[in-house]
């Protein structure tokens, strides 16, 4: 059983930063990719960010590009989500989440039935 949980949101004025992390246990933090999505009140939940288990690949959503970075300490057993320039449209609640992929595949576009362990959660509201 693998448990994921969020915690460093909270609200914040258009132009601030946060940063989220996500604790991991119950299998090898550094063997998986992971993930962060997220979900505005009635939208889709949508990805922002992956991370191979080594940090050799990432990727970051078009939209994020520039303003948000993922990374992850393995020796903690931590996943970061660095937000800065925050816009009102980055409101929602973030999720952190395992790739339930290989090591040596990397998937085309992220979607949410790739990942197969999810956190709860955590609300990140951006003030205009």
């Amino acid at each position: 059983q693998v448990q994921l949980q969020e915690s460093g949101g909270g609200l914040v004025q258009a132009g601030g930063s946060l940063r989220l992390s996500c604790t991991v246990a119950g299998r090898t933090f550094s063997a998986g990719a992971m993930g962060w999505f997220r979900q505005a009140p009635g939208k889709e939940r949508e990805f922002v960010a992956a991370i191979s288990g080594n940090s050799d690949r990432l990727d970051i959503a078009d939209s994020m590009q520039g303003r948000f970075m993922i990374s992850r300490d393995n020796a903690q057993e931590v996943l970061y989500l660095q937000m800065s320039n925050l816009r009102p449209e980055d409101t929602g609640v973030y999720y952190c989440a395992r790739g339930r992929w290989g090591p040596r595949e990397w998937p085309v576009e992220h979607r949410g039935d790739l990942y197969d362990y999810w956190g709860q959660g955590t609300q990140v509201t951006v003030s205009s």
